[in-house]
């Protein structure tokens, strides 16, 4: 269970990285996923789902 929290802390400081050092390029791309149909999103999200999954199964292996 600590590494499901250590790994969530993690992605929250990505998140903010992301947003302290370029705030103007997210918000873009958040514009940007706002305008696509909801069905790209879904797959743009089980694509990276699935990337997340594979690479955490190769780190750990």
């Amino acid at each position: 269970m600590s590494e499901l929290l250590s790994a969530l802390c993690l992605v929250a400081v990505l998140e903010g990285l992301f947003l302290f050092a370029a705030p103007r390029g997210w918000k873009r791309a958040a514009e940007q996923l706002h305008a696509l149909p909801d069905r790209h999103l879904r797959l743009v999200g089980a694509v990276v789902v699935g990337v997340g999954l594979l690479s955490l199964w190769w780190v750990r292996a």
